[in-house]
């Protein structure tokens, strides 16, 4: 057997550390675990050359290539946000492998191979350094602010409602039509797409007014505000001087909804027109 009780004891101190489970961690806490992993190569680094190389030589230096092994698995794994980071772990892996090559092939007696093996560790020990760093310069990169929530649906809604009741027809309009484009399948949207044919009725912009109203019954056939929609698109034509078309309208709306208000709405209408 080869070397002092002391020499193998201190060898199976080293071994025992490389092989130690070692989970990977992000930000500060792979920060560390890089830096333990530095340590333990250096402390294997020693340990391999401090043996003599009278014949002891090559059972520590594969001791070593076991350490440099687990340093490789735990590099490999450790997951890096940062681009550069990542391209220079890959060039930690390439150092790991020559490292391993080089290991494999080295003699005993070989002094040469200690040296370059010394050359190795140092620029090994830097990239390691360099990722350490990088990985702790991400963990206290501040997270990016919290943007302030907008008004939700029913907000957004009663807002524009209260603005058309008020008369501000400018911010009505623009508040039904946000409402819209945010909101389509809300259960309010055709009630919004209704809200602003009426800002424009309440301006006496009637071809836009009759434009918006149809838009409620084309986009949302199935809503609650279509009835009302085609008794407005109604008054609109006759507002435009458009007589066929203002009937056909209201006779639409008594065929397709003759329980509802606007359909007694557009009887009472049609009777006034007969008697005139």
């Amino acid at each position: 057997m080869c070397g002092s009780p002391a020499e193998r004891k201190g060898a199976r101190g080293c071994a025992s550390a490389a092989g130690r489970p070692a989970p990977v961690a992000s930000g500060a806490a792979a920060g560390a675990r890089i830096e333990w992993n530095r340590r333990t190569l250096a402390a294997l680094t020693v340990a391999a050359l401090a043996v003599p190389v009278g014949g002891c030589y090559a059972p520590e230096m594969v001791l070593l290539k076991s350490g440099l092994d687990s340093l490789r698995t735990q590099v490999d794994t450790l997951t890096v946000r940062d681009s550069i980071a990542y391209a220079v772990l890959g060039q930690i892996r390439s150092e790991i492998v020559s490292q391993r090559d080089l290991l494999l092939s080295t003699r005993a007696s070989s002094g040469s191979s200690t040296s370059d093996l010394y050359g190795q560790m140092g620029r090994l020990e830097s990239k390691l350094d360099e990722v350490m760093g990088r990985v702790q310069q991400a963990a206290q990169r501040p997270a990016p602010s919290a943007q302030p929530a907008g008004p939700d649906a029913n907000q957004l809604y009663e807002e524009a409602a209260q603005d058309l009741t008020q008369g501000r027809y400018s911010m009505a309009l623009r508040g039904f039509r946000d409402f819209v484009q945010r909101f389509p399948t809300s259960d309010l949207a055709d009630n919004a797409q209704y809200g602003v044919g009426e800002c424009f009725f309440a301006q006496s912009m009637f071809d836009s007014a009759a434009t918006e109203y149809g838009l409620v019954e084309g986009t949302y056939p199935a809503g609650d505000r279509v009835p009302a929609a085609l008794y407005k698109l109604a008054l609109s034509r006759e507002k435009l001087k458009q007589t066929a078309e203002a009937k056909k309208t209201l006779n639409d709306l008594i065929k397709r909804y003759p329980l509802s208000g606007e359909a007694q709405l557009a009887r009472d209408r049609l009777g006034a027109s007969r008697k005139r």
